[in-house]
């Protein structure tokens, strides 16, 4: 996606600037400013780690895709030297081993109350399409269910007083003392 000349004779199609290199017909820093601007989705995770706060991820290009990563695994992917092609090999390569297996075992635990730590995993891959919140869900739900009529007697009601609204009162200041 780069284009490269001799000599700075390519102007960035954004401000004007004449450079060596365009990204998408930007200049670099019209290029990073484009990049960081753009929102990640609504229900986006890391696609490494699987994290899912949004104002940890952000869109990062890889082999000509734009994928969703976390601050972490962006500044990882950028330092390699070499970025492997396919997903699950970039989570090979960016694992943290401390959270791959507990090292703990066959060690005596010094901790005056033992428990286990880590239950269940604080990174889990993402929930299929947000299910709960799809809104097409609640009509579905809604038809299935038969028709509800719940009935009232006189005995059950209770007369309820409305509250009005009333002008704010304000207090006269008291007169200054003279002297």
């Amino acid at each position: 996606m780069s284009v490269e000349v001799e000599r700075a004779t390519v102007a960035c199609g954004t401000c004007g600037a004449q450079v060596i290199e365009l990204r998408r017909g930007r200049c670099w820093g019209c290029y990073t400013r484009w990049v960081e601007s753009r929102p990640v989705g609504r229900g986006a995770t890391c696609t490494v780690c699987f994290e899912k706060r949004r104002d940890q991820l952000k869109l990062v290009e890889l082999h000509g895709r734009t994928v969703p990563l976390c601050h972490g695994c962006s500044a990882r992917v950028t330092r390699m030297d070499d970025i492997p092609e396919s997903i699950d090999a970039l989570r090979i390569a960016l694992r943290r081993d401390r959270r791959y297996a507990d090292k703990r075992t066959g060690k005596i635990d010094h901790r005056i109350f033992p428990r286990e730590r880590r239950v269940g995993e604080r990174r889990n891959p993402p929930r299929s399409a947000f299910a709960d919140t799809d809104p097409r869900m609640e009509a579905t739900l809604l038809a299935e269910m038969e028709e509800i009529i719940v009935e009232l007697q006189e005995a059950d009601m209770e007369e309820v007083e409305q509250t009005q609204v009333r002008e704010n009162y304000v207090a006269t200041p008291p007169p200054l003392p003279s002297t």
